[in-house]
C-alpha cells in the first residue's frame, strides 16, 4: 500500500446558508481545497462525498454526480458515501484507500450537508432515523436523549460534574471565537450557564443532564481534502502532510445490546488500529480532533482512545491539558460545539482543521510544534467510529 499525504485542504464557514443551495456548498468546498494546490498536469482520479441525507434534508439524490460535473473533473469517478455523521471520515478512507491501492493518483473527497432547509423538530427527527428502527426511534428517541442517558450513566461511574461539561463548552466556544470558520462565534462563562439566576432559560435542559451549550448547533457547511500519492506530493510546494494510519470499528446498532453502556468499543478499536497503523502511541499526539457532538463525548473519547485513562478525562479538562497551550489541546477549532456539526462535513473537517495545525496555518488557533494529530469522527451513537493519525513529514 503507498502512502498518502493531503496536497490541498479546505472549508467553507459553517453557518447558516440560506443564500446557498447544497450543490453550492458543496462545490464551494471543492474549489476551496482545489485552489490550495497547483495539480499542475495531474487530473483528479476520484471524487468521494461525504454526505448523511441530502435526500431528506434537501429532496436531492445523486449528488457526487452533480458536483463532478459542476466542478468539471469529469470523467472523474464520482460516488456518495453515507455513514450517518460519520459519512465524511468513511468519505476520505475510501480516498486513502483509493490512493493508497495504487489505482488514482489524485483523489477529491468532499463533506458537506445543508441542514437548515428543514425546521429544527424535522433536522431532529432526519438524525434520529440513524437509531435502530424497532428497537429505539418508533419509541421517540433522538440523539440527545441518547446522550443525555449517556451523560447520566458516565457522571456515576466516573464523577463527571455538571462544571466539567460546561468547561468543555466555554473552551471550545473560546476557540471558536478565533476560528472564521465557526458557526458559534461567541464567549460563556461559568456563571452565565450554570451560576446565573436565569441559567434555565440562558442554557435550557435539552435532554437531562445536557443543556443547550453542552450540545452542538445545526449547520450548513463543507469542507474538501485532495489526497495525492507521495510521487506527487513531493513535486508540490506545501509542507507534506500524510494520512500515517487510520481505523474503523463498529458496535451493536442499540445501546441496550451493549454490556456497558459507558464503554465506546468502537472508539477504542478504531484508534487502536490507527495508531497501530501509523507507528504512533496517543503519547505522541501533539493536537486532536475530537466530535463533541455533545461536551460528555469529548471526556469520553478522550479516555477511549487512550489520551488518558478512565475516569481521568474531566479531570484533564479541570486542569487545562486540553486547552491550546496544554498538555494536548483537544479542538482549537472549536469543535463540532463551536465549529457546527454540519453532518456529512464534520469528518473532512477535522482533517482540514488537522492539516492547518501541522502546516503551521492555524492563525489564532495554532497549537506550536505541532507534528502529529489525530481525529475521530463518531457515527450513531458510537456504532461506526473513524479514526486518523496524521502526521508531517517535511
Amino acid at each position: 500500500m503507498r502512502p498518502v499525504f493531503v496536497a490541498g485542504a479546505g472549508m467553507i464557514p459553517f453557518e447558516r446558508q440560506d443564500e446557498n443551495t447544497l450543490g453550492d456548498i458543496l462545490a464551494g468546498a471543492g474549489l476551496a481545497a482545489l485552489d490550495d494546490v497547483d495539480l499542475g498536469k495531474h487530473e483528479v482520479g476520484a471524487v468521494y462525498l461525504g454526505n448523511m441525507a441530502s435526500g431528506l434534508f434537501n429532496h436531492q439524490v445523486s449528488v457526487a454526480s452533480a458536483l463532478v460535473d459542476r466542478l468539471a473533473l469529469i470523467p472523474a469517478a464520482a460516488e456518495r458515501i453515507e455513514n450517518g455523521p460519520a459519512s465524511g471520515g468513511s468519505a476520505v478512507k475510501n480516498g486513502v484507500l483509493a490512493v493508497a491501492s495504487g489505482y488514482y493518483d489524485v483523489v477529491l473527497v468532499v463533506g458537506g450537508e445543508k441542514m437548515r432547509d428543514v425546521i429544527g423538530p424535522k433536522a431532529t427527527d432526519i438524525v434520529a432515523a440513524m437509531t435502530h428502527p424497532h428497537a429505539e426511534y418508533i419509541y421517540g428517541l433522538t440523539l440527545p436523549a441518547m446522550a443525555g442517558m449517556f451523560t447520566r450513566l458516565y457522571m456515576e461511574k466516573y464523577g463527571v460534574t455538571r462544571e466539567h461539561l460546561a468547561m468543555v463548552a466555554i473552551k471550545n466556544q473560546e476557540n471558536g471565537i478565533t476560528n472564521p470558520y465557526a458557526h458559534i462565534q461567541m464567549k460563556i462563562t461559568m456563571e452565565g450557564i450554570l451560576e446565573h439566576p436565569q441559567s434555565h432559560i440562558n442554557s435550557p435542559i435539552i435532554a437531562d443532564p445536557l443543556h443547550l451549550y453542552d450540545c452542538c448547533p445545526v449547520s450548513d457547511g463543507g469542507a474538501a481534502v485532495v489526497l495525492v500519492s507521495e510521487e506527487i506530493a513531493k513535486t508540490l510546494k506545501k509542507p507534506m502532510v500524510q494520512i500515517a494510519g487510520f481505523g474503523q470499528a463498529t458496535d451493536t446498532h442499540t445501546l441496550a445490546e451493549r454490556e456497558d453502556p459507558t464503554e465506546l468499543k468502537a472508539v477504542r478499536l478504531a484508534a487502536v488500529q490507527a495508531f497501530s497503523r501509523a507507528g504512533l502511541k496517543p503519547k505522541d499526539i501533539d493536537v486532536a480532533e475530537l466530535h463533541d457532538a455533545f461536551t460528555i463525548l469529548e471526556i469520553a473519547e478522550s479516555e477511549q482512545a487512550g489520551f488518558f485513562k478512565m475516569g481521568e478525562g474531566a479531570k484533564a479538562v479541570e486542569r487545562g491539558d486540553t486547552r491550546i497551550g496544554g498538555k494536548l489541546p483537544i479542538n482549537p477549532s472549536g469543535g463540532l460545539k463551536a465549529r457546527g456539526h454540519p453532518v456529512g462535513a464534520t469528518g473532512v473537517a477535522q482533517i482540514v482543521d488537522l492539516v492547518w495545525q501541522l502546516r503551521g496555518e492555524a492563525g489564532e488557533n495554532q497549537v506550536e510544534g505541532a507534528k502529529n494529530g489525530f481525529s475521530l469522527n463518531f457515527g450513531g451513537f458510537g456504532n461506526n467510529v473513524l479514526a486518523f493519525v496524521l502526521r508531517r513529514i517535511s
